[in-house]
């Protein structure tokens, strides 16, 4: 296996571990929907006993990164178990950080009973109220400072159980309506570009895991702000963090080729390449990562081996009963949200 696999974070297809099969050995993992059996009575141990055997598989050396989206809300991968959850929106308009980040700490709770140590969360866009918009009442509200301290206060309470957040989608998505899944959308207002950034600045650290947008700013010209370096570690607000691009297999970045995509990532200042949809196109990312010279892969494999040291690893058999009572003061907490 060649060594700059260990950059891939992929998605997979299976229920099981011994269905899983990756023609490579990634640095992480990311499940959704279609991994998580969705009868609650035997989906969540199902799903731990996946991770436990990857784990087994594939981080004997070094723990595997194991991500999934959980923010609550529209994006919530647990939903077939849990039943509808506040969005990030409510819970900052309603109960203010307290709030925001006492559901942190539950989701970061319950994750860590399934064998999760990485959340795609929060969301630190920018809330414009447009009807179109992409992120909607997924993010927090209209200003920086509230964004900021909502997402702060939340990825408090994810990060207290040791399961690590990720600010996302830098430097925001707040003002557009294209949804990047789709197509790449675009800022022409400078000016807005720095206001959505500036929700980023009070969070970020050379250690913290930060997703940036396939968006086409001003700065960026032809290129997605996530191929660009002047727009990650390089940027002009001064944020610094383990970088990864958003899903390399996503409608924003589609016209680029997967040499091209993966190069241009890395060349940005990106840490990880995660490709989540299909097992063509994790098979072409890992392939086009086989390509490069080592003066590009080695540094960001070193990086990233170093975050890997520090991620959790299951060490005890799934609770059920822990299991159980969580999710009784989840639904407690969601009726009262």
């Amino acid at each position: 296996m060649h060594q700059a696999h260990g950059l891939l974070w992929t998605g997979f297809r299976g229920f099981d571990a011994g269905e899983v099969d990756l023609p490579f050995e990634p640095g992480g993992i990311v499940l959704f929907a279609r991994n998580l059996d969705p009868d609650p009575e035997k989906g969540p141990a199902r799903c731990r006993a996946l991770i436990d055997g990857l784990q087994h598989r594939l981080g004997i050396d070094l723990p595997l990164a194991v991500a999934l989206d959980q923010e609550g809300g529209p994006v919530s991968r647990l939903r077939p178990w849990t039943g509808p959850t506040p969005p990030l929106r409510r819970l900052w308009t309603r109960g203010g950080a307290e709030a925001c980040s006492a559901w942190g700490r539950l989701w970061g709770e319950g994750l860590s009973l399934l064998g999760f140590n990485v959340d795609f969360a929060p969301v630190v866009d920018l809330w414009d109220g447009h009807p179109d918009a992409g992120i909607g009442d997924r993010a927090a509200g209209p200003d920086p400072a509230e964004a900021a301290a909502a997402a702060g206060a939340f990825l408090h309470g994810l990060e207290s159980t040791g399961v690590r957040g990720c600010l996302k989608h830098f430097p925001g998505l707040g003002g557009t309506t294209l949804d990047s899944h789709v197509g790449l959308p675009a800022l022409a207002d400078a000016d807005l570009v720095d206001r959505n950034a500036s929700a980023f600045v009070p969070l970020a650290h050379p250690d913290r895991l930060v997703m940036v947008a396939h968006l086409r700013t001003p700065a960026s010209g032809d290129f997605p702000a996530s191929f660009h370096r002047g727009s990650v570690g390089e940027n002009p607000w001064g944020v610094q963090g383990r970088f990864l691009p958003d899903d390399l297999e996503m409608g924003g970045c589609a016209d680029w080729t997967w040499e091209e995509r993966v190069r241009l990532s890395l060349e940005a200042g990106h840490q990880w390449l995660l490709v989540c949809q299909t097992p063509e196109g994790a098979a072409a990312c890992a392939a086009a990562a086989e390509t490069l010279p080592p003066e590009l892969w080695e540094p960001p494999l070193a990086a990233s081996r170093t975050l890997r040291r520090q991620l959790s690893r299951p060490v005890r058999p799934f609770d059920a009963h822990a299991w159980d009572e969580w999710l009784m003061r989840l639904r407690t907490a969601a009726e009262e949200a």
